[in-house]
């Protein structure tokens, strides 16, 4: 599988785990929430053994620039607040920062 599909995947899984917890300790939901929470941080973390990369440091760090994106996208969706220019331009700067770490042609 593409590590694109994976980072996408990991992203939402990661969001999903996070936005229980934050339901539960902000929204005063029941502790129940934090079931699935926590299941779905243990995908996100099994997910992102499954990028090809020789270090976990840098399949994480290139994973950064799609979980920005991916948490923008569910402020808009989830949250019913647009991003506005900064946040595009942010996410911009972070996708290109991504890129590079992940294709660059390290040597080790």
């Amino acid at each position: 599988m593409p590590a694109i599909f994976i980072y996408i995947a990991a992203a939402l899984a990661e969001i999903a785990g996070c936005f229980a917890f934050w339901a539960w300790l902000r929204m005063d939901r029941s502790p129940l929430w934090l079931l699935p929470g926590c299941a779905s941080l243990a995908l996100f973390a099994w997910l992102l053994t499954l990028v090809d990369s020789d270090q976990a440091g840098r399949a994480y760090a290139a994973y950064g620039g799609i979980y920005i994106v991916s948490a923008l996208l569910w402020l808009w969706g989830a949250e019913g607040v647009r991003p506005d220019r900064w946040d595009m331009a942010g996410v911009a700067l972070c996708l290109i920062g991504a890129a590079v770490i992940f294709y660059a042609p390290h040597r080790a």
